[in-house]
């Protein structure tokens, strides 16, 4: 924890918080220690303890995914209160462990908006890995009914299912570009000259020429 204390830069933290992270640690130094560390999961769950947002985040570059019980994490997610943490714990941890898909059915209608989005974020690695089983048509009708007045982390999950279904499924490309062009979700969301924009008829047209140009 001293360590952590000692990379924190307040430039770092002022940008991490507009971002609603709370902590002050540049990543690349975070993942240089996490490699001095190596896999420690004792440590991991130590770390996790401190409620501190640095420590939480190495704890998840240090654990064995697939050493957590699926009740354990479950609570870590409701617990992981930042958009960063949050990220990291579904995507390098809970995608990985052997839970993923109960998890996933149990986050995916939760009442809070924000454990639903983790619900959705596993959805869209079933769509994009794994689709067998899945009904792609009734999500679809989901978000088409929900998303856009979906609380924000819920909506962007949502989006990325979206998106990833019409660039996946050609079947239901011009669905999802349809949904995406009668919802405006995103539509205005400011995009870096060179990026794609993520509001959905850009994003799916944009990956499709680029399929078709490979």
């Amino acid at each position: 924890m001293a360590e952590l204390a000692a990379l924190e830069d307040p430039k770092t933290r002022k940008v991490n918080e507009k971002h609603g992270d709370d902590h002050g640690v540049h990543l690349s130094k975070l993942r240089a220690l996490a490699k001095r560390l190596k896999t420690q999961q004792e440590l991991a769950r130590q770390l996790w303890e401190t409620d501190d947002t640095a420590a939480r985040l190495l704890a998840i570059l240090i654990c064995r995914p697939k050493a957590f019980e699926r009740d354990e994490l479950d609570v870590m997610l409701r617990e992981a209160r930042t958009p960063k943490v949050h990220g990291w714990l579904v995507n390098y941890v809970v995608k990985k462990n052997p839970h993923s898909e109960q998890l996933r059915l149990a986050w995916f209608s939760d009442p809070d908006p924000v454990v639903a989005s983790a619900g959705w974020a596993l959805t869209t690695e079933r769509v994009t890995k794994k689709p067998e089983g899945l009904d792609l048509a009734g999500l679809l009708d989901t978000i088409e009914a929900q998303m856009r007045d979906a609380p924000d982390r819920l909506q962007w999950a949502m989006n990325e299912c979206l998106g990833h279904i019409g660039i996946e499924h050609a079947e239901y490309s011009a669905r999802a570009i349809d949904i995406g062009e009668r919802l405006e979700v995103l539509k205005d969301y400011p995009t870096p000259p060179g990026c794609t924009s993520p509001f959905a008829p850009i994003w799916i047209a944009e990956m499709l020429r680029r399929q078709h140009d490979k």
